[in-house]
């Protein structure tokens, strides 16, 4: 699969403009020759037709796109915490995940991936995708 090219500036000042004078993504991604859901998702990340303003939207891009980012477990305490808490109880990855949604369901800040927590318990990023798995199945028993 081919990387995407991130939207330009330039780019996004089209979108504001065409968006100011009622056209649609579709409109929009044969203007910029661009996919006109690439142009549908830039404008609902950025607070949709009405409230989309280019500036605003380069800078939250360039603020994603910022190297390197704070992994979630080290930066949210609480999260970090409860996720020990499941590995101190044996639970595998994917049961704390799942026990995070269940009990903080409108808690955004206290869901991760069982993924992510299996790298937090094996952070050496040489470790074999196999051997990885390995070393949960041995801690969860």
């Amino acid at each position: 699969m081919a990387l995407r090219e991130v939207l330009k500036i330039e780019e996004r000042e089209i979108i504001s403009r065409e968006l100011s004078r009622h056209k649609s993504a579709r409109y929009i991604g044969q203007m910029l020759g661009r996919h006109h859901s690439t142009i549908s998702r830039e404008i609902n990340r950025n607070g949709g037709a009405m409230a989309y303003r280019a500036v605003e939207a380069q800078r939250r891009c360039e603020e994603n796109l910022a190297r390197p980012k704070e992994r979630k477990l080290e930066a949210l305490p609480r999260l970090h915490d409860a996720v020990n808490d499941g590995l101190r109880e044996k639970w595998s990855p994917k049961q704390i995940s799942k026990r995070l949604r269940e009990d903080h369901p409108d808690d955004e800040d206290m869901r991760v991936s069982h993924e992510t927590i299996a790298c937090h318990e094996a952070p050496d990023s040489r470790v074999e995708v196999g051997d990885l798995h390995r070393r949960v199945v041995a801690a969860t028993r």
